[in-house]
């Protein structure tokens, strides 16, 4: 096929591109093209609507199959970044969320001075019908944002990846001048701190600061900000969990089992 040469070094790794509740097949598939094209290789998917796997994705992704074969499936957003030290999460809607806002340009070089120190990160992408809502976004340690046209700003999925795999193979070897994360301690992985989340959100609910029930899901996001914003290592995790016992006076079990 044009343009494809089996004999050329095949380049590989980068962040995870992390698609979220796709719908359509042939829209994975366009869009681990593009993901091929520009040397990514990690693809997860969160709940496809049609299933997986895909024959429709493999047809679209015209050849990229080693993308294709190597796809993981995650029935959740938070499983899907429990390994990720860094998240972004692209959107081009406004939000009532206090996160930092990158172009495409700064966010390549804020991924490659990260998976350059070691770090895994990976970018959310949302389904074609509406994005990614709000609690997608929650878990998110900053937004992306494409400068489009702002009255017709949608992008199909694979035009969105495209747009980000360019920038990080563009950004290759000149990254790391403009990023603001990457001079920050290691951050801790996500599973660490969906797991403080969960310990803080439990007792929150228990002492009844989360009322009223309508409300609490806005007051968990606002929480979450805050503590995304605070950049948050392993140790100031374990830390944080100390604090809620010794108010507590309660060793935390998961879901919140006394």
């Amino acid at each position: 096929m044009a343009g494809t040469d089996t004999t050329r070094p095949n380049i590989t790794g980068g962040p995870a591109i992390v698609l979220v509740r796709p719908q359509l097949g042939e829209n994975i598939g366009t869009a681990a093209r593009a993901m091929a094209n520009f040397g990514l290789s990690e693809l997860r998917i969160v709940d496809p609507r049609d299933g997986w796997p895909s024959e429709g994705a493999r047809k679209a992704a015209s050849g990229a199959n080693w993308v294709i074969d190597g796809a993981r499936v995650f029935a959740s957003t938070q499983e899907a970044i429990a390994d990720l030290s860094l998240v972004l999460a692209t959107t081009a809607r406004q939000r009532d969320m206090r996160k930092q806002v990158l172009g495409p340009q700064a966010a390549a070089d804020v991924l490659h001075a990260r998976e350059g120190a070691g770090a895994h990160c990976g970018i959310l992408f949302g389904g074609e019908r509406a994005g990614l809502d709000n609690e997608d976004i929650s878990l998110a340690d900053a937004i992306l944002t494409y400068p489009v046209n702002p009255a017709f700003a949608s992008l199909n999925l694979a035009q969105a990846v495209l747009i980000m795999a360019y920038e990080w193979q563009r950004a290759a070897g000149t990254a790391g001048t403009r990023e603001t994360f990457a001079e920050l301690p290691d951050l801790a992985p996500k599973a660490e701190l969906l797991g403080f989340f969960e310990h803080l959100e439990t007792e929150l609910d228990r002492g009844g600061f989360l009322k009223p029930p309508e409300k609490a899901p806005v007051m968990v996001r606002n929480l979450r900000n805050i503590f995304h914003r605070a950049a948050l290592t392993s140790q100031d995790l374990r830390s944080l969990r100390g604090v809620i016992v010794a108010l507590t006076g309660r060793a935390f079990r998961r879901n919140g089992a006394p």
